[in-house]
């Protein structure tokens, strides 16, 4: 994918300034190129010093490398969150933290959990990601309120690579001193854990605190200054080490599976930016957007694209040079409102407000890092779970992409120069967040959409028309929209292993549903070869209206049908004791005994076919599957089973359907592997059978098995098709 990441090549470039509506004055803005690159920025687990932390930088130069997203995976099944309890803690004595910017923040967390099981919220995709429960990583959140704390801030840990200059609340001179709270990410945490304990908060996976601090706090993982790694920075070096966020957890028993007294918590400080009101100088009221968009609008032709300002050509350059001072302001300030910015969907109307300020937006910025941070903390909750090789965790590998919107205008206001867009519509709640990453997208090519806003789940099929009763026809699933289509679950030892989405198919007749994966996965690998289900074939046998029902489940465990009505003509089914019934229930072929057939007086006869199990080593026949040979003389359609004595099966601890329609006396028998059968003409083939991994894993076990393989076909009559089934027995020798 095409990132943008921010040249560092000058303290200019390096810092845009934002002169926002103070006592009459102008709004211009000065904004730094964007060069691209095929590296995001966002959230990098890293260690600084002792420190480890999901750090979310500013765009810059920290990924050269690039992401790896095909390397993304959880190769122990480490924990992801199966919900989330969420707290939100202001650590704010000096009041500093705006009253209205709290009220917007706190309403997008009690939004955002009312949402929870939305498909159409961006925290839906990662449902796709799992552990070794095999549960996945739920969208449940609650929101458990907020708290503002003032205990008052310790001596500062660490230096501030530029303070805050506060201006005279009055004259609007700036020759106040510098504001001095830098806090280490350690005082962070011990503050948090202090916080925790005095108020008898719950600890453990089942919770995520975040703690805000207000403008003129700088946050720094070392010891700061101008090589220090913090939420401030003054030159380049201390811009590339800046950050916006991390997550982090407090794990006092090192398990990486944590405990109950793990804590899980976020870092938010506050990087949207300075005052609007005069209390900072110019130079200090710096734009957002490094830390929000990344300069990226979402309306280019491409879909994403620099926001930069409109290329002049000769003329306009002239007529420029030409214009008086006045009007040449009035022209770079339309221009600059071209450039990089942010977007503001809460901004109030109107702005300026009655303080004479329009920074209530600026709160809309400390949001899209909250749903940052909640993303890669329900995915990578103790930094050991979803990375790749990069350890870059979820929001990295589609950071600075937002979209589709839903809504807002990208153009800048002159008034905020910020932009009002969003992508995400919250319990009412408009907001700008960062899409999600689907691995999905890598397993399998449709939809192949890696970042994305939303979860799709829209099972869809066209029901044939018009249709005899025996013709065989086909039902096809793959019409269906589904993002969340492949993923990795595990094993009983805890080894990843691929999990996908599965198709089950109910045809309203009373026959079998049918259930199995889409072409592509690989326990799909050839047409017709059990378990295939996404598009599949079907006969009736008599007329009437049939509802078929399609339904689907992905990876993530949600679940949605569709149906269509088929019109099936034909007979009507027979009804006990003579005459005709209506179409529409079940089917009544019967079969008995080795080789049987039926069919209705004046029938086409039954088909003729043959099966059985090629010898071979049980060892062989586990590893590639069990090769049968077939024969038959015509069309037919029908599916293979490979039994299992009931006894045997439970002494090895393998579970199935019990066979059904056995001949009088024969001894109980369980379905342990399934293929479906269809040809268009006589003859003969061979296929493999294969077994599920824990069947195979359980058959490993024995010295030899005595397997019986039946097959099943029905021909392809217009009315009254008849059927043929085969029986077989085998024993295979380890």
């Amino acid at each position: 994918m095409t990132i943008f990441a921010r040249s560092l090549s000058s303290l200019t470039a390096l810092r845009p300034i934002r002169r926002l509506l103070v006592a009459g004055g102008l709004v211009a803005a000065v904004s730094a190129a964007l060069l691209l690159t095929a590296a995001p920025a966002g959230a990098l687990v890293t260690t600084v010093g002792s420190t480890t932390v999901g750090l979310a930088p500013r765009i810059g130069a920290n990924y050269v490398d690039g992401a790896e997203p095909k390397s993304y995976a959880n190769p122990s099944g480490d924990p992801v969150l199966h919900g989330t309890g969420v707290y939100a803690i202001y650590w704010d004595p000096t009041d500093e933290y705006w009253s209205e910017w709290q009220a917007a923040i706190d309403t997008y967390f009690h939004n955002a959990a009312a949402a929870s099981g939305s498909l159409s919220a961006v925290f839906a995709v990662d449902s796709q990601y799992t552990d070794k429960s095999n549960v996945s990583a739920a969208y449940a959140q609650t929101f458990k309120g907020a708290y503002t704390d003032t205990h008052a801030y310790p001596a500062p840990g660490c230096v501030d690579p530029e303070p805050f200059v506060l201006a005279d609340q009055i004259g609007l001179e700036f020759g106040g001193a510098p504001t001095a709270v830098c806090l280490t990410s350690a005082q962070m945490a011990v503050a948090l854990e202090t916080f925790i304990s005095l108020h008898d908060l719950p600890k453990g996976l089942g919770n995520v605190y975040y703690l805000l601090t207000p403008p003129g706090v700088t946050v720094c993982l070392d010891g700061g200054g101008s090589t220090g790694h913090c939420s401030d920075y003054s030159d380049n070096e201390s811009y590339e080490n800046s950050f916006c966020s991390y997550h982090a957890d407090v794990n006092p028993g090192g398990l990486a599976t944590g405990q109950a007294d793990t804590i899980v918590y976020a870092v938010i400080p506050w990087t949207a930016g300075g005052y609007g009101d005069g209390d900072l100088r110019a130079v200090d009221q710096r734009p957002a957007w490094e830390c929000q968009d990344g300069g990226i609008s979402p309306a280019g032709k491409d879909g994403y694209e620099e926001e930069k300002p409109k290329e002049k050509n000769a003329k306009e350059k002239q007529e420029l040079k030409e214009k008086d001072k006045e009007e040449t302001e009035a022209a770079e300030e339309a221009e600059a409102l071209e450039g990089s910015h942010e977007q503001e969907p809460n901004q109030l109307s109107p702005c300026p407000n009655t303080n004479g300020t329009c920074d209530y937006g600026l709160s809309d910025l400390i949001i899209n890092q909250i749903s940052l941070e909640q993303e890669d903390m329900v995915t990578d909750p103790l930094l050991n779970a979803w990375q790749d090789s990069h350890h870059y965790e979820n929001s990295d590998e589609c950071r600075f992409l937002f979209g589709p919107v839903r809504g807002g205008s990208v153009t800048a206001s002159p008034e905020t120069f910020a932009g009002t867009l969003y992508d995400q519509i919250l319990n009412g709640g408009n907001y700008y967040l960062n899409d999600a990453f689907n691995l999905a997208a890598y397993r399998l090519p449709y939809p192949g959409v890696p970042c994305i806003h939303g979860v799709n789940l829209d099972p869809k099929f066209t029901a044939p028309s018009p249709v005899n009763s025996g013709e065989i026809v086909g039902f096809d699933g793959m019409e269906s929209d589904i993002s969340l289509d492949a993923a990795f679950g595990y094993s009983a030892s805890g080894a990843p292993q691929p999990n996908y989405a599965t198709y089950t198919w109910n045809f309203g007749d009373g026959t079998p549903e049918v259930t199995g994966y889409a072409p592509g996965a690989p326990l799909c690998e050839t047409p017709w070869l059990s378990p295939c289900a996404a598009s599949v074939f079907h006969a009736y046998q008599y007329g009437g209206t049939y509802e078929v029902t399609l339904t689907v489940r992905d990876v993530g465990g949600n679940v949605s049908s569709v149906s269509q009505s088929v019109a099936v003509v034909g007979p009507s089914r027979p009804v006990p004791g003579g005459g005709q019934g209506s179409g529409g229930s079940t089917t009544g072929t019967s079969t008995s005994g080795t080789g049987s057939s039926t069919g209705a007086p004046g029938a086409i006869p039954a088909p003729v076919a043959a099966a059985s199990i090629v010898q071979q080593s049980l060892r062989t026949a586990l590893r590639k599957g069990l090769v049968v040979s077939y024969s038959v003389n015509e069309q037919v359609a029908g599916h293979f089973e490979v039994l299992l004595g009931r006894a045997t099966a439970h002494r090895l601890g393998i579970s199935g359907a019990a066979a059904v329609g056995l001949p009088a006396g024969s001894p109980a028998e369980i379905v342990i592997a399934k293929a479906i059968l269809v040809t268009t003409k006589g003859g003969h083939s061979a296929i493999h059978i294969l077994f599920s991994k824990h069947t195979a894993a359980r058959l490993a076990h024995a010295h030899k098995v005595s397997l019986m393989l039946r097959l099943i076909v029905r021909n392809a009559a217009s009315s009254n098709p008849a059927t043929t089934t085969v029986v077989s027995s085998v024993t295979l020798n380890g």
